[in-house]
């Protein structure tokens, strides 16, 4: 029989029993709210008396940190004098994850503002974005330079590196969860241990094997060669637990369709697990854009625009960031340019990963935009 909490609306029948209670876990109430406001203005209060008063404490970060864990302890106790044991675990957990999920915004917008503030003054010119620095100086006024050749530099290492990294970390994947044999436990320690590899270990790699031994000279490649390095095991991690995902079902029907092994992943798990992918792609390449020793070592330090990336020196933004963001505050314009720099290489980041969802975000059978209008139109002409 249905009862008032499983009956769908509109449905009549016997009312509920004695105690029994729909409760919205979701909903947001004003006790709710002066409950979480309450609770963090009394943390706030106690862990300043503590911090300012009693106990021999500094630090902005240790009054913080003190300051969510007394929040969430206050909070808990206030929840439990209002609602019932299982109501009050559930709202407790919801308010951690919330409140915890905006401090971490916080914190990425926080290091974000402090780079645009810190570069605010080389940002607001336009020369920044559209020219190099190959005809500015260290006193050179703000007007001159920019950083085009290191945001050249590092969409073409982080093109190269993902066109290396990406069939063969997701060929690994494969191997691993849809393979196996004798080999998937050496590959998957061999991969496991990659992913806690030194970043400095990939620039060594590739300057003794590619640049020292082959002859290949400092380049663009060559940093995308120790990037892709750096990518390989995190893209093949992720991708290995996504294809896991992947319900056994849909191989299961292939299979009893006729299709080979192959054709049951090239067909139906790559494509089911396809936003998946792209968020594993997006992790490796948020691990390799941001790299410094690598690209240092194998790339070649330069102020000119350097759009070949097989021969000479090419200036990525991470280096741009490390030879122009740590020089003394006397040279303030300089220290202006690397915060300004991190600046475009937030927006590189914020628009490679837009593309990398775009491509692979839609899971099987999603529409996008234009086809579900197409698809309405073509419905309402017949």
């Amino acid at each position: 029989m249905l009862t008032q909490e499983s009956r769908p609306p509109g449905a009549t029948g016997t009312r509920p029993a004695d105690g029994e209670r729909k409760v919205r876990i979701s909903r947001v109430t004003p006790a709710g709210v002066m409950t979480v406001a309450g609770a963090a203005v009394g943390a706030l209060a106690l862990v300043w008396v503590l911090y300012e008063r009693v106990l021999p404490f500094t630090g902005v970060l240790g009054f913080w940190v003190c300051w969510y864990l007394v929040f969430l302890l206050l909070y808990a106790v206030m929840a439990r004098q209002q609602w019932d044991q299982r109501l009050a675990r559930d709202r407790v957990t919801t308010v951690a994850f919330a409140t915890g999920g905006m401090l971490a915004l916080a914190g990425v917008f926080g290091v974000v503002l402090f780079a645009l503030a810190r570069g605010h003054d080389a940002v607001f010119h336009v020369n920044f974005f559209t020219t190099s620095m190959a005809f500015a100086g260290p006193l050179s006024p703000l007007n001159v330079g920019g950083v085009l050749h290191a945001i050249v530099g590092t969409v073409e290492q982080i093109l190269i590196a993902t066109l290396i990294s990406v069939p063969l970390a997701v060929s690994a994947a494969v191997f691993l969860a849809e393979v196996g044999g004798r080999l998937a436990r050496p590959v998957r320690i061999i991969v496991e241990a990659m992913t806690a590899l030194p970043d400095i270990i990939a620039g060594v790699f590739v300057y003794v094997a590619f640049i020292l031994a082959l002859g290949m000279q400092k380049s663009g490649l060559a940093a995308g060669i120790a990037l892709s390095v750096n990518m390989m095991p995190i893209v093949a991690r992720a991708s290995e637990v996504v294809l896991r995902l992947v319900p056994g079902a849909l191989r299961e029907a292939s299979y009893a369709l006729g299709s080979s092994q192959w054709r049951t992943v090239l067909n139906v798990v790559l494509p089911t697990a396809r936003a998946g992918l792209a968020t594993a792609v997006v992790l490796g390449m948020a691990r390799a854009i941001g790299e410094t020793a690598p690209v240092l070592l194998v790339s070649g330090v330069t102020k000119e625009l350097n759009l070949s990336p097989v021969s000479g020196p090419q200036m990525s933004l991470p280096l741009f960031i490390w030879n122009y963001g740590h020089i003394e505050a006397s040279s303030s314009g300089l220290v202006a340019r690397g915060f300004g720099a991190a600046v475009a290489l937030v927006l590189v980041v914020i628009c490679l990963f837009a593309i990398a969802r775009r491509i692979g975000g839609r899971a099987p059978g999603d529409l996008s935009r234009s086809q579900r209008r197409r698809l309405a139109r073509s419905a309402v002409s017949r």
